[in-house]
């Protein structure tokens, strides 16, 4: 996913493809063991969307720590 459409998303719906993310990261890598894995790229660009949404996540907990104090 890109990032413009993970800025869209609110925090439940980042959580949940969070989630998402995860479980298809653990599923490629049993493929990887079992050498079924047809897309060797689909583990990296797992990795780098649950990167995105940590950061989005981490973003929008620091924004709302601000408007809290201020």
């Amino acid at each position: 996913m890109k990032i413009d459409e993970l800025r869209e998303l609110t925090k439940e719906e980042l959580e949940k493809e969070l989630e998402d993310k995860r479980e298809a990261l653990f599923n490629l890598r049993f493929q990887k063991a079992k050498k079924i894995l047809t897309d060797n790229h689909a583990i990296r660009r797992n990795k780098r969307d649950i990167a995105r949404i940590h950061t989005l996540l981490s973003q929008m907990k620091i924004a709302n720590s601000q408007k809290v104090k201020g």
